[in-house]
């Protein structure tokens, strides 16, 4: 099990985390999330071995936020 630690960019509110979260959660190998969107962070625990950064990256860019 891996955690990453990804830097979320466009975030404003509640609703944004839910959206960065829940799209997150639906990635295959995702197992847990921690979306803060004061701190611009998700905080995402995952089997390395199901999904990529690139899988975990494009899933938050289809809720409209950039990462860094």
């Amino acid at each position: 099990m891996e955690i990453a630690t990804i830097h979320v960019y466009g975030m404003t509110c509640d609703h944004c985390e839910e959206s960065v979260k829940n799209a997150l959660l639906k990635v295959d190998g995702v197992s847990a999330v921690t979306v803060s969107y004061q701190n611009r962070t998700a905080e995402v625990q995952y089997e390395a071995s199901e999904v990529s950064m690139e899988e975990l990256e494009k899933a938050i860019e289809s809720q409209g936020y950039e990462v860094a």
